[in-house]
């Protein structure tokens, strides 16, 4: 399991960006399992919409890709660097999530060869489907300061 610190360790994303709380289980290189708690307070609902508040689609694949990235990044070879969204394809959206839910992010890393590489990602909240996709990344390295 991950704390929020660990995560912030290994991916750069933070406030109001970061779309992860926790990771709940981990296999190196494979796959994860994530939690994002779903507040009233989220910045996006201020606009999205004010009288029936809904996460956006893209932040939840967002959120997928987080804990992708969790999973690429965390590994010995690819500490440092970053993961980038390469693709995105057969997303569907099955429920929408709101304040007060809890999504629950799996992803399992498909293949990686050399920087590129393909997941897949599903999104639950209380077992429910709320969006499926398939991610591909690239790995890139930080540039200098």
């Amino acid at each position: 399991m991950l704390d929020i610190q660990q995560i912030q360790a290994i991916i750069p994303h933070r406030y109001p960006f970061l779309l992860v709380d926790r990771i709940l289980e981990i296999e190196e290189g494979k796959r994860a399992v994530g939690i994002k708690n779903v507040s009233a307070n989220e910045s996006f609902f201020a606009g999205h919409f004010p009288e029936y508040p809904v996460m956006p689609g893209v932040l939840i694949v967002e959120a997928l890709a987080q804990v992708g990235a969790v999973v690429l990044l965390q590994s010995e070879e690819n500490r440092g660097r970053l993961a980038f969204f390469a693709g995105i394809d057969n997303c569907r959206f099955k429920k929408q999530v709101q304040p007060g839910d809890q999504l629950r992010l799996e992803v399992e890393i498909l293949r990686a060869r050399g920087s590129i590489g393909k997941g897949k990602g599903v999104a639950t909240v209380n077992g429910e489907l709320v969006c499926e996709t398939e991610l591909m990344f690239a790995l890139g390295d930080k540039p200098a300061n």
